[in-house]
């Protein structure tokens, strides 16, 4: 009964739901990801355990953890899943119908995003890729629209009907002119910045992204569209904004670590319940490019 529920091409529930649980470590937050509450998952992990004959997990106060026969068993998932995903690109390309959109959000200059794309290149060397680059306006790169299969992007945005899967976190600084007084800082915190004017992204742009990258404050300042248009609004108007703290700002400009702002989140996000397998190899081989590279 277990085999079959791991080999298939479309994996059932009780395998979904134990993937989940073993990538989060958390029971609570692996059912927040499935859209489900807590007892059906523990339900159904307690069924596959039984199945097995052995426990999975080793749960405690302060989460739960892979016993060696779970970890065993979510390899052989992950192995075969992969080998039926595979198949069915194979067969696709074959068919002359093996296509995948990617969306890419503004500035794709991170080392993570390289070595995706080679070793999707390797994995799936028949497979058309189609790139649709947006602005910063757009979080989703285009999922909402329905213009791209899977996103390569950054949170947050509003995730209806989506899922997301968080690839890195990574700390944020505010975007200065190498002359302001706060360019010598060793850090700033959100209380520096009050007063002070910001750049913007249109009106429409999602509130939740909007929000996040405005320090969680309504500001004033000029609007901005992309990366490039951030540094100049800085560079020519002596205004301020939050940017990744390891991008190179560029001549005149200056970043300086922020230190009460959450970090930036890389992540790679698709629509709910999209059947195409290229999103899950290409999820898969997305997780596995962005950990190398820790």
């Amino acid at each position: 009964m277990v085999p079959r529920t791991i080999v298939s091409p479309s994996p059932g529930p009780t395998t979904d739901t134990a993937g989940s649980a073993a990538g989060s470590l958390h029971f609570g937050r692996a059912a927040a990801r499935l859209h489900m509450s807590q007892p059906p998952l523990s339900r159904a992990i307690k069924q596959l355990e039984t199945e097995v004959g052995a426990a999975l997990f080793d749960r405690s106060p302060a989460g739960v953890a892979l016993t060696p026969v779970g970890a065993v068993l979510l390899d052989e998932a992950r192995a075969l899943l992969d080998q039926a995903d595979r198949l069915r690109v194979r067969v696709a390309a074959a068919a002359g119908t093996a296509a995948i959109t990617v969306g890419l959000l503004g500035d794709t200059a991170d080392p993570g995003a390289t070595r995706l794309a080679d070793a999707f290149r390797r994995r799936h060397q028949q497979v058309e890729v189609r790139i649709r680059e947006t602005d910063l306006t757009d979080p989703t790169c285009g999922l909402h629209a329905g213009l791209v299969d899977v996103a390569l992007t950054r949170g947050p945005f509003d995730e209806t009907g989506l899922t997301v899967r968080e690839l890195r976190a990574d700390p944020v600084g505010a975007l200065v002119r190498a002359d302001d007084p706060l360019a010598g800082r060793g850090s700033v915190k959100l209380a520096d910045l009050a007063g002070r004017r910001w750049f913007l992204f249109p009106e429409g742009t999602d509130p939740v992204w909007q929000s996040y990258w405005n320090g969680g404050a309504p500001r004033e300042g000029p609007v901005v569209r992309a990366v490039q248009e951030c540094r100049q609004a800085v560079l020519w108007n002596g205004t301020i904004g939050m940017t990744l703290l390891d991008h190179e700002p560029g001549d005149g400009l200056a970043v300086v670590p922020l230190i009460d702002m959450p970090p930036s989140r890389a992540v790679v996000a698709w629509n709910e319940g999209d059947p195409n397998p290229l999103i899950r190899s290409f999820v898969r081989i997305a997780v596995a490019a962005y950990r190398d590279g820790d």
